[in-house]
């Protein structure tokens, strides 16, 4: 998370200022929920190949304002992560550069608050892609619901541990299933979560 100094000095190394927005005060009380499919776990090498995004108004999921974008990666695919993913060569032949990619899902997100499941690793996935190119990192407060779970589940808890796995928090939430691993429905689900953990917090159990 960026503080003051920080956004100043980033906005300062910013390439282009047609992405003056992102440094932005942000007035629409929204947050983006965000979440990325990829080539593989290695943000040094691998690549993005869809980007999913939904934007979350107090308690409201506006699944009316989402973002599916599916991305042309320059590494090769591999079958361990295409059956994970379930995205093949063929499918992201047609998609789009990252740089354009990246450009729409800037434009989606202004200046909001972002939100996922570990988001770090999305995060740390764009941001690679963003400083050759823009000369900064995402400035987006972030807003990781794994962490807002843990905080809330550790003082809850009666034994200390707390499972951070994504549908063992899913279930704990009262979160309805549906299909994983497409960048869009992740998303979704983490928005879910975080509605859920903003508007019912977790209660010690009688």
């Amino acid at each position: 998370m960026f503080d003051g100094a920080q956004r100043h000095w980033y906005r300062r190394r910013l390439k282009d200022p047609a992405y003056e927005f992102l440094f932005e005060q942000d007035a629409s009380g929204e947050v983006v929920s965000i979440d990325c499919e990829t080539t593989g776990l290695d943000t040094g090498k691998d690549d993005i190949l869809s980007i999913g995004a939904v934007k979350i108004r107090g308690a409201r999921i506006l699944t009316s304002e989402r973002l599916e974008i599916l991305v042309r990666p320059k590494v090769k695919m591999n079958e361990e992560n295409i059956a994970f993913h379930w995205l093949r060569p063929i499918d992201v032949a047609a998609g789009l550069p990252i740089r354009e990619a990246l450009g729409q899902l800037l434009r989606f997100i202004g200046s909001r608050p972002l939100v996922g499941y570990y988001l770090e690793f999305d995060v740390a996935m764009i941001n690679r892609h963003l400083r050759p190119w823009l000369g900064i990192r995402l400035p987006h407060r972030q807003i990781d619901v794994s962490r807002l779970y843990y905080d809330q589940k550790f003082r809850v808890t009666t034994d200390g541990f707390v499972d951070l796995g994504f549908d063992a928090m899913r279930v704990d939430l009262g979160v309805p299933t549906r299909q994983r691993h497409t960048a869009f429905s992740d998303a979704l689900l983490a928005a879910m979560m975080y509605v859920k953990l903003i508007e019912a917090p977790l209660q010690k159990k009688k």
